[in-house]
């Protein structure tokens, strides 16, 4: 005899989808405390974030400053990159 498919109302699997994200517990956790299978709520999970992705956290002035600082170090880098190139080119061509 075929199994009974259980149905969930839109609400029931929102508010699991919702102690997921909100609380941080393991989807497995979650699903075991509801009576749903890890799977199934694995799914509404998946499902949610697809249809809302978080946004980018925006970075912290912290965060800024230092991507600021790699960034003139990656500059500075480069030129003494070129530099050396140039100085090892013309000292090539003087030991011919």
């Amino acid at each position: 005899m075929p199994e009974q498919r259980r149905k969930f109302s839109p609400q029931f699997k929102a508010e699991a989808v919702q102690m997921v994200i909100e609380t941080g517990r393991p989807t497995a956790e979650v699903a075991r405390d509801l009576g749903v299978h890890d799977g199934t709520l694995g799914n509404w999970v998946n499902a949610y974030r697809r249809e809302n992705p978080e946004p980018e956290q925006a970075l912290t002035p912290v965060e800024r400053a230092r991507v600021k600082e790699l960034e003139d170090e990656n500059r500075r880098l480069r030129l003494e990159n070129e530099f050396l190139k140039k100085a090892a080119a013309f000292f090539a061509r003087t030991l011919q």
